[in-house]
């Protein structure tokens, strides 16, 4: 058992974490932290009190001044099943498609899902070991990622792209989900990525 396990135990999660930020430890996932901000950012240029918005990977967005949120978890919610039952404006998929059988009928059920003009925020591994939640089945670069988008019918120059990731925090991730602790670097090297995301727009 690992100390942090038993720290976790005797303390709880919460105190640990508060423990470990004030002793500098970052306990936020490694691979995660630019990718948030890159998709935060991406966000902040849309106007989420006119936004519906459907959540399809859990509710980290959840609290966020949308019209409208609904956060459907993902493998009892299955995407590649059908479109939505009512379009919206905003579909977000955070680290959910690489485990889907049939990405491309999901990434064409998402496009029918929006609104015209709307957007769909999709992040994936590429350089993660295998994690199978129940299946583990896809990896794409940032230029793989753009193109089952635009092959899916979302307008190639209206998909922006992002990627991040180095050689430490690849190697760090091979056996634990790794934390950025006391000293992971958040410099990017391109041809090292450990995490990719898009987010491309449906045409008016």
């Amino acid at each position: 058992m690992s100390i942090q396990t038993v720290l976790k135990k005797a303390l709880g999660r919460e105190r640990l974490e508060g423990l470990a930020r004030l002793v500098g430890y970052d306990t936020r996932p490694w691979a995660r932290i630019v990718m948030y901000e890159q998709m935060d950012h991406l966000l902040s240029g849309l106007d989420l009190p006119a936004t519906d918005c459907v959540e399809i990977s859990g509710t980290r967005y959840e609290g966020r001044p949308f019209r409208s949120y609904e956060a459907q978890h993902y493998p009892a919610f299955d995407i590649c099943a059908g479109p939505l039952p009512k379009p919206v404006d905003l579909i977000i998929a955070d680290q959910i498609w690489e485990h889907l059988r049939w990405p491309y009928r999901a990434t064409r059920n998402v496009l029918d899902s929006l609104r015209p003009g709307g957007r769909f925020l999709v992040s994936t591994p590429f350089l993660i070991r295998v994690h199978a939640n129940p299946t583990d089945c896809s990896r794409w670069t940032e230029m793989g990622l753009q193109h089952l988008l635009a092959e899916a019918g979302f307008p190639l120059d209206d998909i922006r792209t992002g990627a991040w990731g180095n050689r430490d925090c690849v190697e760090a991730n091979l056996k634990v989900w790794a934390r950025r602790g006391f000293a992971g670097s958040l410099r990017n090297d391109p041809n090292l990525p450990v995490v990719v995301w898009a987010m491309a727009r449906k045409a008016p």
